[in-house]
């Protein structure tokens, strides 16, 4: 029945997502042309805030727990399980405060109106899944940047997004140069819940009145663990607050 209910609701939805993403785009253009990228992030917050508004159409909510325990001032690594797009618009608005910044796939990089453009200046990476090479020095770079600017860099190490909830294995490549090249920053362990149910049907129709959840957990020193020891408590805890 959710299913049915869900074909016009979803048709509504898509129209103002793709709305909002075609209004945003040259709007991005000119706050990152003429005034840089304190503007340009604002254009990005609030492209975020309206994409929040198109999935209350849905029914979705969010939550985000222990977001107090998140340091300022130094650079950060949220690292998370992966479940949808969602995971993503949802960490940009509500996190918009710590500037996140995303290790993402060259897909995303051209064809997208808003979402390609900020991934190519906003500050995140673009990475060839099929060239770990080309990976390397791109997240160095990111990896520099947060050092340098105090920002933030988000991963999420399963690689891809479980469509079921169930967390798949973490890789470990990607953090590790995150945290050599970032001494001073601070790990943050990030469980999503029921970002997957948003998709369970495929991208069409959506799901309907999900509750989304970001549990924040323990921030973690980088410079006070070996990277062995940072990885699998990290991992746990992603793992141990993900309801599957």
């Amino acid at each position: 029945m959710q299913k049915l209910i869900s074909y016009p609701i979803s048709v509504v939805y898509y129209l103002c997502f793709g709305l909002c993403l075609v209004v945003f785009h040259p709007i991005q253009w000119i706050c990152f042309n003429w005034f840089g990228y304190q503007a340009h992030k604002k254009s990005v917050d609030y492209l975020n805030f309206f994409l929040i508004k198109c999935t209350n159409l849905l029914g979705t909510t969010y939550k985000f727990k222990n977001v107090d325990s998140i340091p300022s001032g130094v650079p950060l690594i949220f690292v998370s399980n992966h479940q949808s797009m969602y995971d993503i618009i949802a960490m940009i608005w509500f996190l918009r405060k710590f500037h996140c910044k995303f290790v993402s796939k060259k897909e995303l990089g051209s064809g997208i109106p808003s979402v390609s453009y900020n991934l190519r200046h906003g500050g995140s990476v673009l990475i060839d899944r099929k060239d770990p090479k080309q990976a390397i020095p791109a997240i160095k770079g990111l990896s520099e940047y947060i050092e340098k600017y105090h920002r933030t860099a988000v991963i999420f190490p399963e690689g891809t997004r479980s469509k079921t909830g169930k967390p798949k294995e973490f890789a470990q490549s990607g953090l590790k140069i995150l945290c050599k090249y970032a001494p001073s920053a601070y790990v943050v362990p990030i469980s999503i819940n029921n970002s997957w149910k948003m998709v369970k049907f495929g991208f069409f129709p959506l799901g309907l009145g999900n509750r989304l959840t970001f549990t924040i957990h323990k921030p973690l020193a980088v410079k006070e663990y070996d990277f062995a020891d940072l990885m699998q408590q990290t991992e746990q805890a992603v793992i141990n607050g993900i309801q599957f």
